[in-house]
């Protein structure tokens, strides 16, 4: 690897500015960058093609890692190595993985004609919006859309949870009324505790857009009003309700059945 520049304080202005991006939603939207962290997702990252701003590595990186920082830096792309305490300053977990790339915010272009689409409407949970983005990416999800009060896709928790999807899944955020010219075409399904018709039964398979609320309060007034039907979860068991990943999940398998995908 050619010769790279060397960080030890954290004070230095990259440590403060990476910092600033894991911690601020606020820091994020206006440097239009986000922070991933690991070598799984800094293989994402390459095979997707993303713009990487930064690369910072622990000399401790075994090689599987270092290929990729050697990758990076044959593009030009600037390369820091860093002391283990400076590596625990810029991450966001407990045990840093010894790799973190700051990127730039460049979401998936939205399709033009998407045949099947999530709506999460004020999904709040960190790690339930990571597992929704990754079960949409299995799923062949064509866009995914935030609407309402939701946690920050590009925050730390939601990055580690999506492992990858947002690499792969267009991503929009904006209000209903925005939303609605997107939905042109599409048959909305709402996903309601008490539902007119059990998920097996409806039809997904022409094109279609799935909405799930967020845990605490469920779809807003909004979903309501732009859904064609309402669909629920059968739960012989007797629970109240299930986790918004969960539910989820298993509406988006259907529509993946009944469209007979197959690798």
């Amino acid at each position: 690897m050619r010769k790279v520049a060397r960080i030890t304080s954290r004070r230095n202005p990259q440590v403060q500015r990476v910092r600033r991006l894991q911690r601020q939603a606020k820091a994020r939207r206006a440097a239009r960058a986000w922070v991933v962290e690991g070598v799984r997702l800094g293989e994402e990252a390459l095979r997707a093609g993303a713009r990487v701003e930064a690369v910072f590595f622990t000399p401790s990186l075994a090689a599987r890692g270092r290929a990729l920082v050697e990758a990076w830096a044959a593009q030009g792309v600037p390369v820091y190595e860093v002391t283990e305490a400076v590596m625990e300053a810029l991450s966001a977990t407990a045990t840093p993985p010894g790799l973190l790339l700051v990127l730039a915010l460049e979401p998936r272009p939205w399709p033009a004609r998407p045949s099947f689409v999530l709506v999460l409407d004020g999904v709040r949970d960190p790690g339930n919006l990571g597992t929704l983005l990754r079960t949409a990416w299995a799923a062949g999800v064509h866009g995914v859309a935030l609407v309402g009060e939701h946690a920050d896709p590009w925050a730390p928790k939601v990055v580690r949870a999506g492992m990858g999807a947002h690499f792969h899944v267009p991503l929009w955020t904006g209000s209903w009324a925005a939303l609605a010219p997107r939905l042109q075409g599409l048959t909305v399904y709402l996903a309601a505790m008490r539902g007119e018709v059990a998920y097996p039964e409806a039809d997904f398979r022409a094109p279609v857009a799935l909405v799930v609320g967020g845990e605490a309060h469920g779809p807003s007034p909004d979903a309501a009003r732009h859904a064609h039907h309402t669909v629920y979860i059968p739960m012989p068991g007797g629970a109240e309700s299930l986790n918004a990943a969960v539910a989820g999940g298993i509406l988006l398998f259907e529509v993946a059945r009944q469209r007979d995908w197959r690798p």
